[in-house]
């Protein structure tokens, strides 16, 4: 996409009316050619004023690769919404906007969904909150409720018997047909330090019964499977996550940290104005990338930990190519949750 045309989305967007405020041009110029051989991963990192804007350019540089990689598959593009009806602890609607927009200029302009099943509530409650559904009038995207989709089962174990159970898994998320784009945030958690790309899909294809929600307006009988992956205990959603993740993990990895979520996260924290973007195919680079940028000790995270000593991806940071911005020049130390040496029993087998 050539500059003008840059200008034109911004100016067009129905979020839009955003001065640029980042140059876009040949300062991209062959970066992205050089071969590197001691690195073994790229991640992009932008910056900005504009969260569509930063997800745009933070996927420029792997536009060939996501191309080929997505050829006839079907995008399902999965956001964060923990709950349905705080901002700060779901994906914008711009964020994803961006990368409506990206697969648009790259000719991906259809079988593509947002989708979800929100850990709260009602998803499409959440949607229509968030202002997703305004999505579709500019974009060929269908907004979906997993919860009402094709589910199939994966089983995790749980520390209170140490024997596997069933939890109810997308169908659409399992399936080898599907391109998964995570649409995450720069978040802490009160189990696992943080979570980023990976987990919003672990923990967002489990589906719940339709009527469940949180509190007084739960719909008799209606359960949520999601809880069951957590598995009563900070070793075991650490290794359930690893272990879901063979199946459960994005193609790509679209990380916003425009506002961050510290303190008592995933749900209830409170914001860090940051203002990065992070993209990148390897999902474990990315999120390793964005535990970096919250000032956090990676060797504290179990489950990305297991996940690179497994292969999964690229965790050593020195073989991480970071295109676009230095990551040194923004790095912010985020406040963690008040349990976390509760959260870092995992490191201690005997504990």
């Amino acid at each position: 996409m050539r500059s003008l045309d840059r200008r034109q989305f911004i100016k067009s967007s129905f979020l839009g009316g955003l001065a640029l405020t980042v140059p876009f041009g040949n300062e991209w110029k062959g970066i992205y050619d050089k071969t590197v051989t001691e690195y073994t991963s790229r991640v992009s990192l932008t910056t900005g004023d504009h969260r569509a804007d930063m997800a745009f350019r933070a996927l420029q540089p792997f536009s060939d690769l996501i191309k080929r990689n997505i050829g006839n598959k079907r995008v399902v593009i999965k956001p964060n919404n923990v709950l349905i009806d705080r901002q700060l602890a779901a994906t914008h609607v711009e964020h994803l906007e961006g990368i409506l927009e990206f697969l648009k200029s790259i000719g991906i302009r259809k079988n593509i969904v947002i989708a979800e099943s929100a850990a709260s509530g009602s998803t499409f409650e959440g949607f229509d909150n968030y202002k997703y559904f305004d999505l579709p009038e500019k974009y060929p995207v269908k907004l979906v409720d997993l919860d009402q989709e094709k589910y199939d089962l994966i089983h995790v174990f749980d520390e209170k018997d140490w024997r596997p159970h069933p939890v109810r898994t997308s169908s659409l998320i399992l399936d080898p047909d599907t391109y998964v784009i995570s649409a995450a945030k720069f978040k802490t958690h009160d189990r696992v330090l943080a979570t980023l790309s990976l987990k919003n899909i672990v923990f967002g294809a489990p589906i719940k019964d339709v009527g469940f929600s949180w509190g007084d307006n739960r719909k008799a009988g209606t359960k949520n499977d999601k809880p069951i992956g957590h598995g009563h205990g900070f070793r075991a959603i650490n290794y359930n996550t690893f272990t879901m993740a063979k199946v459960l993990h994005p193609d790509l990895s679209v990380i916003e940290g425009f506002e961050g979520m510290e303190g008592n996260g995933p749900n209830w924290g409170t914001p860090v104005d940051h203002r990065v973007c992070v993209a990148g195919t390897d999902w474990l680079a990315s999120d390793r990338v964005a535990i970096e940028l919250m000032g956090i000790d990676y060797a504290d995270v179990g489950y990305l930990n297991y996940c690179a000593d497994a292969g999964m991806g690229e965790g050593d940071l020195d073989k991480i190519e970071i295109l676009g911005e230095t990551l040194k020049d923004h790095v912010k130390s985020y406040k963690l949750n008040e349990n976390l040496e509760k959260q870092l029993i995992w490191k201690n087998p005997t504990g």
